[in-house]
């Protein structure tokens, strides 16, 4: 079974890492386009460019399905990659509005993510459909990525996101770029036990073996 993975840059290695221990079966094959890292303040129809076009290598191999890893070609892109390639399983990643809204006990949560998610019709029909009672916190996490895609995190200010989105009133951070799960032990270290920190790995496991159904086992 192959499973391949895409993302922008970097983020795609640890989902792919945790897909490996989630499916030891599978074989994951990934791929990025670190050459036009990030996508997050791209306009939308050169994402989409860019991203089916660091695609191929995944096509060609036959993958059964292709894990965008990335929330900003996701919501920006796959509606599109989808239609040109009828034929292939695709498993987006979006931004985990339904589950934060879900566990919210203060019915306000945090997401963390580029400019082009927040601007992406399909974010704002997530918070609509799935958070309308919610204030939802979006802090500028605009060059997040770039600094994590050149390794350096120790620029990034993530305590004083964390602690800025606490006083706000914040019980739940929704990683919603791929990039960031290399903070998430920052941030919850910040964040204390009481806040949940969510990002997707699990969830696309899940949705991995529902579509795929007896060829994983």
């Amino acid at each position: 079974m192959k499973i391949g993975v895409f993302d922008s840059g970097r983020g795609g290695a640890a989902v792919a890492a945790r897909l490996s221990e989630l499916l030891p079966d599978a074989e994951i094959i990934c791929v990025d386009d670190h050459d036009h890292v990030p996508y997050g303040g791209r306009l939308a129809e050169e994402i989409i460019e860019l991203a089916d076009h660091a695609l191929q290598p995944l096509f060609s191999v036959a993958c059964d399905a292709i894990v965008i890893a990335c929330n900003t070609a996701t919501t920006v892109a796959i509606k599109t990659l989808r239609e040109r390639y009828p034929q292939q399983v695709f498993i987006g990643i979006e931004p985990m509005v339904k589950p934060a809204a879900s566990q919210s006990t203060s019915r306000r949560f945090a997401v963390f993510a580029t400019p082009a998610t927040l601007q992406s019709p399909r974010y704002n029909e997530l918070k609509q459909t799935w958070a309308a009672d919610c204030q939802i916190i979006e802090p500028d996490c605009s060059g997040w990525a770039t600094a994590i895609e050149h390794n350096q995190t120790d620029s990034i200010t993530v305590e004083l996101t964390v602690q800025q989105v606490l006083a706000d009133g914040a019980d739940v951070i929704v990683l919603a770029c791929t990039h960031y799960h290399w903070l998430k032990g920052r941030i919850e270290a910040k964040a204390g036990p009481s806040v949940l920190v969510l990002e997707p790995s699990d969830a696309i496991k899940n949705r991995i073996q529902s579509l795929l159904g007896q060829r994983l086992n």
